[in-house]
């Protein structure tokens, strides 16, 4: 049996579906942000899952995508001060960038780019940007990825 530590006192949580994978093929599609707590959704999912490939040894194929109303999670400090107004820099750009040294392949929606005036110097570096979301999703489903959307 397999129980979790919770953060209430004399509590357990047992798990009583199990899950281990060998192989891992998927991709996330991120049009927007929602949040838990103040880490957003998407990106806290993606660590649960480069966590559980890393503990059962899997091999994987993890690519996430962000497009529409979620561009800006991929832009670098200056671009993203210029894009949203602000002078804090890209609050997300740790988060991104401990996903892409875990193996995650990032990627940005070439028509998100195209519609927001991002170019390539404008992001995170190790990001991609596609086509365009919706081919590039349906090249990797084509492929046998998982489609998970955010």
């Amino acid at each position: 049996m397999t129980y979790l530590n919770t953060t209430y006192p004399n509590t357990r949580l047992h798990i009583d579906v199990p899950v281990k994978l060998d192989e891992v093929k998927a991709v996330l599609t991120v049009a927007d942000l929602s949040f838990v707590g103040d880490l957003p959704a998407p990106l806290a999912h993606l660590q649960l899952i480069t966590r559980d490939i890393a503990d059962w040894g899997a091999t994987s194929e993890v690519v996430v995508i962000f497009h529409t109303n979620a561009g800006h999670v991929t832009l670098n400090d200056a671009a993203y001060n210029a894009d949203r107004n602000i002078e804090t820099g890209n609050p997300y750009k740790e988060l991104v960038t401990n996903l892409l040294s875990r193996g995650v392949h990032v990627e940005l929606c070439g028509a998100t780019a195209r519609a927001h005036h991002y170019g390539n110097d404008d992001l995170i570096p190790g990001i991609a940007v596609n086509r365009d979301a919706g081919a590039r999703m349906t090249q990797l489903v084509q492929q046998g990825f998982v489609k998970i959307t955010e």
